[in-house]
């Protein structure tokens, strides 16, 4: 195992929430009964580097704008604090303010000429950063209609960073939908439509620890395959893709690895 590139050189993340539940559903709670506090819905803050697929980070729990600023300082500190990052997601309301508020930079405007006040300070994204949303209008469980929108970045930057993507072509959000998709399947406590479901609250975060970043060494995605000079497919998991190791991991190999405190 080679640790030859950390942090991962990301340049494009695509964030979203993942739904499942603990014990039963919301609707179903009864605020009056202590054994309730921890149980209902749940969401998984997930950050995909769109053209690695790895799992840059994840925060479990309630669908919270604190939440989903600690997965932005989450994104921002496992790359480096680099801020020439493109981020895509859905309308979720808070993810523009949690952009804003980890990665903004306090500039003061220059006072204009004759009396008064200096103006105050105000938070500013760095013009390195972009972030773009997208929307989708579903009719009978179809898509019939996509709407993008640049929420902070110019057109140009914007351009430049879909010019350089080896995975988009425009703003969208696909890669971190495959993996909603992919951690269902390897999780069958977050399957839908089926008897199983966590009990347990602490469980639940740890088998979505587990499985959401073993995935990132342990299983090897079909669209990140290389073909060797003999011809053969090479295949490669999201780590290996963006550099964090040289191999696929073996299940033992992950659960024996040494866990360190950040």
């Amino acid at each position: 195992m080679s640790w030859f590139l950390f942090p991962p050189q990301t340049k494009e993340v695509q964030v979203d929430e993942k739904w499942s539940f603990v014990g039963k559903k919301e609707k179903m709670l009864d605020p009056s009964k202590p054994e309730d506090l921890e149980k209902g819905d749940l969401w998984d803050h997930t950050a995909i580097d769109a053209e690695s697929r790895l799992l840059l980070a994840m925060i479990p729990g309630k669908r919270t704008a604190e939440n989903t600023e600690t997965l932005i300082e989450e994104v921002k500190k496992r790359t480096g604090e680099r801020p020439d990052i493109f981020f895509t997601s859905d309308e979720h309301a808070p993810y523009e303010g949690a952009i804003k508020k980890v990665y903004g930079v306090k500039v003061t405007p220059p006072k204009k000429p004759g009396p008064g006040r200096k103006p105050n300070p105000a938070t500013v994204v760095p013009p390195e950063l972009c972030y773009a949303t997208v929307r989708k209008t579903r009719k009978e469980g179809r898509v019939v209609q996509v709407i993008r929108k640049l929420i902070f970045g110019t057109l140009v930057l914007l351009a430049s960073f879909l010019a350089e993507s080896t995975a988009s072509g425009t703003i969208n959000t696909s890669f971190v939908e495959r993996n909603n998709g992919t951690d269902r399947g390897q999780n069958a406590r977050k399957r839908r439509k089926t008897y199983c479901f966590s009990k347990n609250l602490d469980i639940h975060i740890s088998v979505s620890y587990f499985v959401g970043y073993g995935y990132n060494f342990m299983w090897p995605v079909r669209t990140l395959e290389l073909k060797g000079s003999d011809g053969k497919k090479i295949q490669r998991t999201p780590a290996m893709a963006a550099g964090l190791t040289d191999h696929v991991w073996t299940l033992i190999e992950w659960c024996t690895f040494p866990a360190l405190s950040s």
